[in-house]
């Protein structure tokens, strides 16, 4: 058996946890987060690293840091900004966004897809939905997966009916249903034009250039789990990646 990825450093498990309390509110505008001391204290680690983690957080832009006073939470913006570094960050999207369907899973052929995921049947099982955060849809996502991964999808009820709202991901949800957990991901980043029908799901106009992100997650062990491709709304949604040199 595959053994599971290297677990992350305690700066930046510090940083995800604080990055989940404040997307959920738990910080709102013009209450404090802990000091550096108390967080040290509370999560037994040294002060520099409470301190790297501010660090991270600061450049995503989700806190600023106020002489004398402390450090707080950014106010929120129209535009939905996350700073993906990791498949777990990718996960954490039900943290402050919902998913709404608007085609459920089923089964069908498509040579395409069936060929991106390595599969030696052109069968695959498909879902479409809608991102949104704060009730304004700023994504359209397309889901493919090989059959066996798409039937541990047939029992979430709320990924049949077409309309339904939830807060999963669906790499979340495959993740406590696979063999071997998700590993990885490889991404492509272009622009595309929105198709109509990808426009009338966004309330855009066809045509209209939009952010295009490909993902093809493979687990543990090595094997394609889905393939994922979401369209996106500039003036809804940036992307930020953060980019670390080796050993650093």
């Amino acid at each position: 058996m595959a053994e599971r990825p290297q677990r992350e450093s305690t700066y930046l498990r510090l940083a995800r946890e604080l990055r989940t309390a404040i997307l959920r509110h738990d910080f709102p505008d013009g209450v404090r987060l802990p000091t550096e001391a108390e967080l040290a204290e509370r999560y037994e680690v040294s002060r520099q690293t409470v301190r790297r983690a501010f660090q991270d957080l600061v450049a995503e832009g989700l806190v600023h840091r106020v002489p004398g006073r402390g450090t707080f939470a950014m106010p929120r913006e129209e535009q939905y900004l996350r700073q993906f570094g990791s498949v777990d960050d990718l996960m954490g999207l039900s943290i402050d966004t919902r998913m709404d369907v608007v085609a459920p899973l089923h089964a069908r052929v498509d040579v395409d897809a069936a060929g991106r995921l390595g599969l030696n049947t052109d069968r695959v099982h498909k879902l479409s939905f809608l991102r949104l955060h704060d009730d304004v849809a700023f994504c359209h996502t397309s889901v493919w997966l090989p059959p066996a991964v798409g039937r541990l999808l047939d029992s979430v009820p709320e990924l049949t009916s077409p309309g339904s709202p939830n807060a999963f991901t669906v790499i979340g949800l495959l993740d406590q249903r696979l063999p071997e957990p998700i590993a990885e991901a490889e991404q492509s980043i272009t622009v595309a034009g929105a198709t109509p029908e990808v426009a009338g799901h966004l309330g855009c106009e066809p045509g209209r250039p939009l952010l295009r992100i490909d993902r093809v997650y493979q687990s543990a062990a090595g094997q394609a789990v889905e393939l994922a491709i979401s369209h996106f709304l500039p003036e809804h949604y940036s992307y930020r990646v953060r980019l670390r040199r080796n050993g650093a």
